[in-house]
């Protein structure tokens, strides 16, 4: 996977024409962080920002995977939701 099939994902990803379920865009935004950022860092959200804590969480859990795998991981994600989604 290189960078280029990567951005290329994250452009698709804009196109879709419905909405991926709230579990899916999770997966897509832990996936995206994990091969940008690397591990998350930071502390985690508290209060009533529930939203915040489920991104934190989405990314969280992919601690230790490498980037090129998150990435690889990422555009098929984004391909597989294209057919359902496009």
């Amino acid at each position: 996977m290189d960078q280029q099939q990567f951005d290329a994902a994250v452009e698709r990803s804009k196109t879709f024409t419905k909405r991926p379920t709230n579990e899916e865009l999770l997966r897509l935004y832990g996936l995206f962080k994990q091969a940008t950022e690397g591990d998350a860092t930071g502390d985690r959200p508290g209060g009533f920002d529930f939203k915040a804590i489920a991104k934190f969480d989405a990314w969280e859990e992919l601690k230790g995977k490498s980037k090129e795998q998150a990435m690889t991981e990422y555009v098929n994600l984004v391909n597989d939701l294209h057919k359902l989604y496009a």
